[in-house]
């Protein structure tokens, strides 16, 4: 995400970045020190997909301040 957006990483830390899914669970997260999106919460696609041959898991990044 660091990388995608141009930033640093300390940029990553200091502006308030969360990562936000659909729903109650939130199953992706911002890793502080790499900067990478990582899984935050077990995936079973089963319970989420059950009768969906197309599995999606959509999640928003929202940065505080301008870009």
């Amino acid at each position: 995400v660091a990388k995608d957006l141009g930033l640093q990483l300390p940029e990553i830390r200091d502006r308030g970045f969360r990562v936000v899914s659909e729903g109650r669970t939130q199953y992706f997260a911002l890793h502080g020190k790499t900067g990478h999106l990582v899984t935050a919460e077990r995936i079973d696609r089963e319970q989420l997909c059950e009768s969906v041959q197309q599995c999606v898991l959509r999640c928003e990044l929202i940065v505080e301040g301008k870009m």
